[in-house]
């Protein structure tokens, strides 16, 4: 069964700027934000960023310019 979040003390500002973007997208504010708190949830965190990359230092190295830059840009993404 799906669940609520709900969020207190949004500033003013803060909602009529979510509310416009919403808006633009076509969205209620509900499915704009859950969007938006999809795709940050599917992301992975600093802390997994960083133990992926410590895990490539374990393996002696054996990590490509192309994946130690794919690691770099994925924690500068998150």
């Amino acid at each position: 069964m799906a669940k609520t979040l709900q969020i207190r003390g949004v500033p003013d500002d803060v909602h009529a700027a979510v509310r416009a973007r919403a808006a633009q997208a076509g969205l209620s504010v509900s499915d704009y934000l859950l969007n938006l708190v999809s795709e940050l949830v599917s992301r992975p965190t600093m802390a997994e960023v960083v133990e992926r990359a410590k895990a490539l230092a374990r393996t002696g190295g054996g990590a490509s310019r192309a994946d130690i830059h794919a690691v770099i840009r994925e924690g500068r993404d998150s």
